[in-house]
């Protein structure tokens, strides 16, 4: 035999104290079923592989089998599974929504257009318009699928196809409605790792953070804080630089202890056309962000229901109202107060086992120059 034939065994299962798992198979029998045509490129069997990145996501489909790496995935699956479990508790029904469709939902210009015979499309960038439609339908969904971003550069944090957790629910009467659901749905998956997962943490070194409540802070003033505490410079008002990210984060850990931290508030410059205007101030939205350990992993907030104020915020931004006539018929025929949520799944997964690229936690990447394996 040589290292990753597969075969199969018959024999007695003794405990032996010194195995990896604390037991052994003394054989009395043993077929090969199939031998590699190759020796294997990398030693899968170590504990740690100790390849550079490309090297590593080049070989994927070998390098998946070692241990340690297989866990990451475990905890990816975790993760999924307790956002599914928890969520069906409290009353959510799962969606399918299209993955091709006429047009972006978060604006900008990273969308990958395509060719639908003879139509415009694009990827989705989110299933947010369809997620909204269904509240009308079911008041409380979620889904779990791929969204794309043409994001025209590579960074440790983003990827180009990703996973998001969506959720979106009805009769709302804040957007703290959404962080606090958001609240219980991370204790409630975290404690899921903790008791079915924990071989997993430990082969990954990752600690699951426990928590009762998450400490929320505007904006504005956590650009402040973390500006003054760090000395460093605001230099985007409407928006968190990666360092701030990492400062506030760092701050809310020395301060309160919390590894993870609400932004709330939003300039109302950055957010989507569909994100409801703060009523005491309307340059600023009743939206947030989720930080865990320094890093963005949730964007949510209440939307905007009412027809002729969705339509206003439209022609405002300069957009034309029929070319979005689709999406304003749930507008147009009653909507309750709504609002949701996106969690990036790979930089939640990431963030937990404390991984440096957000690589490390996708099964196969897709970033600005990798298409295969």
């Amino acid at each position: 035999m040589t290292e990753e034939c597969t075969v199969r065994v018959t024999g007695t299962v003794v405990r032996e104290e010194r195995a990896p798992n604390g037991f052994e198979l003394i054989l009395t029998g043993l077929k090969v079923l199939s031998r590699p045509a190759e020796p294997m490129p990398v030693p899968v069997s170590k504990w740690k592989l100790n390849l550079n990145m490309d090297t590593e996501l080049s070989l994927r489909p070998i390098t998946l089998r070692n241990l340690r790496e297989r866990s990451v995935f475990k905890i990816q699956e975790g993760i999924t599974r307790g956002f599914r479990e928890f969520l069906q508790g409290q009353g959510f029904t799962e969606i399918h929504t299209p993955k091709i469709v006429s047009k972006g939902a978060e604006g900008g210009a990273n969308i990958f257009k395509l060719d639908y015979f003879g139509k415009k499309a694009c990827l989705a960038q989110s299933p947010q318009f369809y997620k909204q439609t269904m509240v009308g339908v079911f008041e409380r969904v979620y889904e779990i699928g791929p969204v794309f971003r043409a994001e025209k550069h590579s960074t440790a944090r983003h990827l180009n196809e990703y996973t998001s957790l969506d959720l979106e629910m009805g009769y709302i009467t804040s957007f703290r409605d959404i962080m606090e659901m958001e609240t219980a749905l991370l204790k409630y998956t975290f404690d899921l790792l903790k008791r079915e997962y924990a071989e997993d943490l430990k082969r990954l070194g990752a600690v699951v953070p426990e928590f009762e409540t998450i400490p929320a802070v505007r904006f504005d003033e956590a650009k402040r804080l973390a500006a003054e505490k760090y000395d460093r410079p605001i230099r985007d008002p409407y928006d968190l630089e990666p360092e701030e990210e990492q400062n506030i984060g760092r701050f809310f850990q020395e301060e309160y202890g919390s590894e993870l931290v609400f932004i709330t508030h939003y300039p109302e410059k950055k957010r989507p056309v569909y994100a409801m205007e703060d009523p005491e101030n309307p340059k600023f939205t009743l939206s947030f962000d989720l930080l865990f350990r320094g890093m963005e992993i949730t964007t949510g907030g209440q939307r905007i229901h009412d027809y002729d104020t969705q339509v206003k915020k439209m022609l405002a931004r300069g957009m034309e109202p029929a070319d979005a006539a689709s999406y304003l018929m749930i507008h147009k025929h009653g909507m309750p107060p709504h609002g949701g949520l996106g969690i990036g799944l790979e930089r939640l997964t990431m963030r937990l086992l404390n991984q440096n690229n957000v690589r490390s936690a996708a099964l196969f990447p897709r970033d600005l120059s990798r298409l295969e394996p």
